[in-house]
Formats: C-alpha cells, sequence, structure tokens
C-alpha cells in the first residue's frame, strides 16, 4: 500500500468500530489530491464481523474540507490535528456502513466487491 505521509498511513490502518462489532481491514488507500484542494479517500476493505462472512468493499469519501489540507500534505502534521482527521474519516466511515443500504447518496460512496 502506498501510502506516503503521515495522514496517508494513519488512515490507511485497518480499525475496529468502538462498539468491538465491526473490524475495516484495510488492503489498499487512495488519495487523490485535486487542483481546488479537495481530497478524495478510496478504500479497498473487508468488513469483517462476528457470526457474518466477510464482506470485500470499495468505498470513496470526498473530502471537502480545505481546513485539513495541511494534515493531509505535512510531512509532520500536529498530533492532534492528525488524530482529529482520523477520528473524523473513521466517524463519516461509520456512518456511511450504517446508511449504505437505506440512504441513496451513502450507497453511490460504496460498492460491494465479489
Amino acid at each position: 500500500m502506498p501510502a506516503q505521509t503521515p495522514a496517508e498511513r494513519a488512515l490507511a490502518r485497518s480499525y475496529t468500530t468502538g462498539d468491538g462489532q465491526i473490524t475495516f481491514d484495510i488492503s489498499d488507500l487512495s488519495v487523490d489530491h485535486h487542483s481546488d484542494r479537495s481530497v478524495t479517500l478510496t478504500y479497498r476493505f473487508t468488513a469483517v464481523r462476528q457470526g457474518h462472512q466477510d464482506e470485500r468493499w470499495v468505498f470513496t469519501l470526498p473530502w471537502d474540507d480545505k481546513s485539513m489540507v495541511d494534515v493531509f500534505t505535512s510531512p509532520a502534521p500536529d498530533p492532534d490535528r492528525l488524530g482529529q482527521l482520523v477520528y473524523l474519516v473513521h466517524t463519516l466511515w461509520e456512518e456511511w456502513w450504517d446508511t449504505k443500504e437505506h440512504n441513496r447518496q451513502s450507497a453511490k460512496m460504496g460498492r460491494q466487491l465479489p
């Protein structure tokens, strides 16, 4: 996985939800920086849940909050801001996971892989 900046390395780490129910096992993260300073994060991951078959997914998160551009690009971002970024991304990811079957906009952000 070609994670280069500290933010990319932090965002590319697999993690388990706060309730311990789901592990998002990240196999790939691509970070696309755009000329308007927005960023698109595209994850390939396996959702691991006890009592369920593992599910492979791709999930794309557009990031338009330009206040975090320095965290995405810095070779040494402020640790508190980096932690905030990771927390926000995980929160948005979990919200997508919970709403993807009921919300059209959420559904468009990801798809299950065979």
